[in-house]
């Protein structure tokens, strides 16, 4: 019913009925402007206590911490603290506004971490302190510590809740869900879902999506399929569900069929529907798919959506494709902050890393300020380039000049540009000085850099580190292991490998793939059992011919065993990226770019061969291994054999 509706000469709408209708329709601004107006003028006393809870609300929807304080402070002076209402709305605001935690302003813990604490606490509080609580009540707080990532305590508040009278309904199960869904606990989830089945809560949407995605995180996507064909009428929400749960668990084509079907449906999809769907194809670097997408959006005008166009970039660049990304960046009128990391941290992984740099410059000249990703995008690039001054001056900002505190991804990778460099000792102080405990995985980053710059002394001593804190440390193993063979040191080598045995660890195989026609390929190292391997070694053969007349020497380095010389060029040439490489040359049409994955770090020898080959064939050729991307052309890499 409009506010017309109820409104004449005679008979004008109260105040708290104006506010209550502006919060309820999401007018939040007017809201609060009636409150106050309401404030100065000679309103009953009555209409205060009225009209809180959407004030509240108000205060919550649009972010306004210092006022909420102010009617915080009403509340408990007017008395309406006690009203049910407005202490479910102060529950709320507590949850949507983690700098509130105090009726009357007083500062609490600094950082972030100390504001979410103060707001659960102030949560709480008002929740303890309620002399009435509802179902509402009830659910504001379960949510609230599902938020706070306090789960043990939102189950124990369930359980709380059915004891003081009041059954779980939809809400709560559309709460709790999550929370199983991110443990990947599938008995508890199961028996909230057979709750849900018996009390007819189970056609709810919400409560059918939080099924689907537990299922899904459960990675058992048949059981998400009966939840969604348990609707006779799925919305988008189910639709996106679905989608998300194959995307996620790497179902690509199944992801497209829902996708097809949705359409087919009439269910048009929204943002969110692509959230899932574009990032899935990046992740797998299915540029061909990726490019029909972007045709489909572009046809449904989701183009303009920013939040599509950032995913569109960072899916571009993971396929591979720098040169389109950056298309879909400048075809944005007013980038946010995801736009410019998104394109920051394409530039650091397929360089020219100096493109990272400029663009950071002039996302801080249009008053866009960086975030933590948009720092660790950039402290990348300063990696992959070895720039240790620029690593230096952009790690020092983001304290001295915006106050964020470094977090263990952006001191691992300062210790990784030092690293790179050879400034091995620096590194290794820089570590052992940091404010936070480094983990497995910052060690971890100086190992690489001993590898690379054959340091073994040093190399021993950050592995002790590594293991101490990650005993089946697979990566660090294999690093130790292949460094003792390259040095000579054989028995330390079998030693290391016999330890890795008995501890039940298996060295992840070297594995690489292109899609070629539609189809994926994927070759592992020394593998004979694809139909096109003997035409592969063949040609392979034949380029490696050509490039030795160019000046190609072998990498023995890279064969890690105690055997002949030309046994380590058969070793050589049975590398996974290699045989993918050459299957891509010699299966598509002269000019073709060829785009090959592999789950591991390229090694010397085939970096070397590589641009050789891309010369001979004069292709392009785009590699994206575990660490980042390298664009081979003319005889050249894009990382200058830096990586």
């Amino acid at each position: 019913m409009s506010l017309a509706a109820v409104a004449s000469p005679h008979f004008p709408p109260s105040w708290a009925y104006q506010i209550r209708m502006a919060a309820s329709q999401g007018q939040f601004l007017h809201a609060i402007s009636l409150f106050l107006q309401m404030r100065a003028s000679v309103a009953p006393r009555s209409s205060v206590p009225a009209s809180l809870p959407a004030a509240l609300k108000s205060c919550a929807g649009l972010g306004l911490c210092t006022l909420a304080a102010s009617l915080h402070a009403l509340a408990i002076r007017s008395g309406s603290f006690a009203d049910r209402f407005t202490a479910n709305a102060l529950l709320n605001l507590c949850i949507k506004l983690p700098g509130f935690h105090h009726p009357f302003g007083t500062n609490g813990p600094s950082g972030e971490g100390g504001l979410e604490s103060a707001a659960y606490e102030s949560m709480r509080k008002v929740f303890d302190e309620m002399l009435e609580r509802d179902a509402v009540s009830w659910n504001t707080l379960i949510l609230g510590c599902a938020e706070h990532k306090r789960h043990q305590e939102a189950l124990s508040m369930v359980r709380e809740m059915w004891r003081d009278g009041f059954m779980p309904d939809t809400f709560t199960l559309s709460t709790v869900l999550p929370i199983f869904a991110e443990c990947a606990d599938i008995k508890r989830g199961m028996v909230v879902h057979g709750y849900a089945i018996k009390n007819g809560f189970d056609n709810d949407v919400f409560v059918g999506s939080s099924l689907i995605d537990m299922y899904a995180n459960c990675t058992q996507m048949d059981y998400s399929m009966k939840v969604f064909d348990s609707f006779s009428d799925c919305d988008a929400v189910l639709w996106n569900s679905m989608l998300a749960g194959y995307a996620q668990n790497g179902s690509v084509e199944e992801a497209l069929g829902i996708f097809r079907r949705m359409l087919q449906a009439g269910v048009r999809p929204v943002p969110v529907t692509f959230s899932s769907l574009i990032p899935a194809f990046g992740n797998l670097s299915l540029l061909r798919l990726g490019k029909q997408l972007h045709a489909y959006l572009i046809r449904a005008r989701f183009n303009d959506n920013i939040f599509i166009s950032s995913s569109l970039i960072d899916m571009y660049c993971k396929c591979g494709n720098v040169d389109i990304a950056r298309r879909v960046f400048n075809g944005i009128q007013s980038p946010d902050i995801v736009s410019w990391t998104a394109m920051i941290m394409g530039y650091a992984l397929h360089g020219p890393t100096t493109e990272a740099f400029v663009l950071f410059e002039r996302m801080e000249l249009g008053n866009v300020k960086p975030n933590h990703i948009t720092f660790l995008a950039v402290l990348t690039a300063c990696s992959h380039a070895g720039l240790v001054d620029n690593g230096w001056k952009y790690f020092n900002s983001m304290s001295n000049q915006y106050g964020f505190v470094p977090s263990l991804e952006h001191c691992a990778a300062l210790a990784d540009t030092l690293g790179r460099a050879g400034d091995l000792d620096e590194a290794y102080n820089f570590i052992s000085e940091m404010k936070i405990k480094p983990t497995s995985s910052v060690w971890s980053t100086l190992l690489r850099a001993c590898r690379v710059h054959k340091n073994t002394v040093l190399a021993e001593e950050v592995a002790k580190k590594i293991f101490e804190l990650e005993p089946k440390s697979m990566g660090s193993h294999v690093i130790l292991s292949n460094m003792y063979s390259a040095s000579g040191r054989w028995n330390e080598a079998a030693q290391l490998r016999k330890s890795m045995r008995i501890k039940g660890m298996k060295k992840e195989p070297a594995c690489s793939w292109i899609e070629v026609k539609n189809k994926l390929h994927v070759f592992i190292a020394h593998d004979k059992s694809h139909p096109w391997y003997d035409r592969i070694i063949d040609a392979l053969n034949v380029y490696s011919e050509q490039m030795i007349r160019q000046g190609y020497v072998p990498n023995m380095e890279d064969v890690l065993q105690d055997i002949e010389e030309e046994q380590k060029r058969e070793v050589l040439c049975g590398h996974s990226e290699k045989l993918a490489i050459v299957f891509g040359i010699i299966s598509t049409p002269p000019g073709t770019t060829i785009r090959v994955m592999k789950n591991l770090r390229v090694c010397v020898d085939c970096h070397i061969a590589t641009k050789f080959i891309s010369k001979i064939v004069a292709r392009e050729i785009v590699v994206r291994d575990v660490n980042r991307f390298h664009r081979f052309k003319d005889g050249n890499c894009s990382c200058g054999d830096f990586w």
